[in-house]
């Protein structure tokens, strides 16, 4: 056994142990809502846990139909979004220097406000529908103190970014007279802007939070509940037996591990911390850069929300915003998430081709057939959910219910992922903690969009990104993913995508766009400003665990990335990549001229293919790769071209006589 073999059995067996404290060091860092108050005092630690499991359950109640809980909307929303107020003021402190060991007294009187403000909403309900929501006195105070609970809760949990985005929306609905030129509005009172955001279902209570309440709390309660027994540790185990014997292994295994976990988990910090915190380490040990670690295990957790079935419950809130079912948008993304995957794996390959990287050795790795046997039953209770969805006609808050049902039942068929009640209670407890950080945004979001319904905002927008684009759709294009990158920084993905969607998506829609592919667009950049600098989260937590630069690790993330930049703009071009109106002919085609411009993108990014690439081979393959966003027969025809001469010039040009080093970047 080489030296180099040793130490890298040596790092697999440090990795599997070094998760824990930097894990949790990393999340601190960079995901404030894990910085949560660990008390003390029993009676307070068992009340947290209690409120927590109770949360869970009355949400799990209310999506099982239960006809006690059916109530309308705007209750269902006030008592979601009371709960999770309550549950945010007692879990996070208000300031680094607060004690994270007891309930400050500030906190317990927001605590006691925030279980008033359902109260308010059942008592005066019948007032809110005989007035039209028009609001008395009381009910403007009551609006106010909601508006402030939200904003300071929305402060706490995800950074100052959002509420002070809120703000200046709020002022924007008030002082709409004195802004310039088409943003000019009617202007509206007070009392008129907190009646809309608070006593009926446009602001605070509207969309935003409806999709919090039904879609997302459930899937990060199932993503909890997979967690629990043991679907992270097969996805881990599953990649390892797959790719971890090839080429640069370790981070093929960081990218389909990341991928299957992000796309149920919907965290893409989290995801960095859980798969990073084994991959990461091997990484380097196998010969990549810390900055190259880092960013392959952010790219791959980013690129989890983007991919079916679950796409973190962003596919549940894009048919719910679209009003179509689960199935098209599931149709729709496919095809794009596997090509931004494609992007990342052939980078990672012709990395480790070019640099010589070795994988794992085989007799370090468990055995797909091993895998399968102790934990592919886990897998029931996806295809499971698929089933629900697609086939048996239910809604999706009832299939995600009876899928955490068989998720429990299943997880008992084999002692390894078997749950104990209080395992279950945990879980249920974990995915109320995590539900509270993105139901508080979403709350905060509804704001904004509250106020965009209110002055006609997002539609203001759209005409001033199509005028700034001069008719032009690929101006458009770049100015609205310039707006949703913006948008999308330092958010959870959920929020992003509403505010995204809410904002830039008219503009494309103006311009004749079918609302998916407007939506999709959007929604990928809101993604990658997890990735990008200069507020780049998921890239900086997966720099706190490889140890290397985060603005290195940023910027190469977006380079490993670049695919994915590409991708919206070619399905924009080619509706044919959603699978919108395809045959078989233009399908095979579609798909052919996308891998053929990811494989030509990627090899200008690493100057390699068969061997090294000299600076006007990789002008021709970026060149090649722009052709190919176009759906034409010619552009396709002159990229596809590029490709042939970037190859034959390698093998008898270039690489002749001994010029630089050929090796095939295609094989493991």
């Amino acid at each position: 056994m080489s030296d180099k073999t040793k130490e890298i059995n040596q790092t697999a067996e440090e990795a599997a142990n070094i998760g824990a404290e930097k894990s949790a060091e990393v999340m601190e860092k960079f995901e404030k809502e894990s910085r949560t108050r660990v008390f003390e005092q029993p009676w307070l630690r068992i009340s947290v846990y209690v409120l927590c499991l109770l949360f869970t359950l009355y949400h799990l109640a209310y999506a099982s139909g239960i006809r006690l809980l059916q109530m309308v909307n705007i209750k269902h929303h006030a008592i979601h979004v009371g709960m999770i107020l309550m549950l945010g003021f007692a879990l996070y402190p208000a300031f680094k220097k607060s004690s994270r060991k007891k309930i400050a007294w500030y906190d317990w009187i927001m605590i006691v406000i925030s279980i008033a403000m359902p109260i308010y909403v059942f008592v005066r309900y019948p007032v809110f529908i005989s007035t039209g929501f028009e609001g008395e006195t009381i009910d403007i105070i009551y609006g106010t103190v909601l508006i402030i609970l939200v904003l300071i809760a929305s402060w706490r949990l995800s950074g100052w970014a959002l509420p002070i985005l809120s703000v200046i929306f709020l002022l924007y609905a008030i002082f709409g007279r004195q802004f310039p030129g088409i943003f000019m509005h009617r202007g509206y009172t007070w009392q008129r802007v907190v009646t809309y955001l608070t006593t009926d279902i446009y602001g605070i209570y509207g969309t935003s939070i409806k999709v919090a309440a039904t879609y997302i709390v459930l899937f990060i309660i199932f993503g909890e509940v997979m967690n629990k027994c043991g679907m992270g540790q097969f996805f881990n185990d599953i990649a390892n037996a797959l790719a971890g014997h090839t080429k640069g292994g370790p981070a093929k295994v960081a990218v389909l591990a990341s991928g299957f976990l992000g796309s149920i988990n919907g965290s893409a910090v989290a995801n960095v911390v859980t798969t990073g915190a084994f991959t990461i380490p091997l990484m380097k040990k196998t010969g990549y850069s810390k900055e190259f670690a880092g960013a392959v295990e952010a790219t791959a957790s980013v690129g989890g929300q983007l991919l079916p079935p679950i796409m973190g419950a962003a596919a549940f809130v894009m048919a719910e915003t679209l009003g179509v079912k689960y199935p098209v948008i599931i149709k729709a993304a496919v095809i794009p998430a596997l090509i931004y995957y494609l992007g990342i794996i052939i980078q990672v390959q012709m990395r480790a081709t070019k640099d010589h990287l070795l994988g794992i050795p085989k007799d370090r790795l468990p055995r797909v057939k091993e895998v399968f046997k102790e934990r592919g039953h886990l897998l029931i209770p996806i295809v499971f959910l698929l089933y629900m969805l697609i086939f048996s006609g239910n809604t999706v808050i009832m299939s995600a219910f009876w899928t955490i049902v068989v998720t429990i039942v299943v997880a008992q068929l084999r002692p390894i992922s078997r749950m104990s009640l209080k395992d279950i209670g945990d879980a249920f407890v974990a995915g109320a903690k995590s539900t509270v950080s993105v139901a508080m945004a979403c709350a905060c979001v509804g704001i904004i969009v509250g106020v965009c319904g209110l002055t006609g905002f997002a539609l203001n927008v759209a005409r001033s990104i199509i005028s700034i684009g001069q008719q032009s759709l690929f101006l458009t294009l770049l100015f609205t993913m310039v707006t949703c990158m913006i948008l999308g920084m330092g958010l959870p993905s959920i929020p992003s995508y509403l505010i995204t969607a809410t904002i830039a998506a008219p503009a494309l829609v103006e311009l004749g766009q079918p609302d998916i592919a407007a939506h999709m667009f959007c929604f990928y950049f809101a993604m990658f400003a997890n990735l990008t600098p200069p507020v780049a989260l998921a890239s900086f937590a997966a720099a706190g665990l490889s140890g290397g630069s985060p603005m290195k690790t940023g910027w190469q993330s977006v380079k490993l990335a670049l695919a994915g930049f590409i991708v919206p703009f070619m399905f924009v071009y080619n509706k044919q990549l959603l699978l919108e109106g395809v045959t078989l002919l233009s399908g095979i085609q579609v798909v052919v001229t996308a891998c053929a411009g990811v494989l030509l993108i990627s090899a200008a990014v690493e100057g390699y293919l068969f061997g090294k690439m000299n600076i006007i081979l990789r002008v021709i393959a970026g060149a090649g790769a722009f052709l190919l966003i176009d759906s034409g027969w010619v552009t396709d025809l002159i990229g596809l071209g590029c490709l042939a001469l970037i190859i034959l010039a390698q093998k008898f040009v270039f690489n002749k006589g001994g010029g630089e080093s050929p090796g095939p970047a295609a094989a493991a």
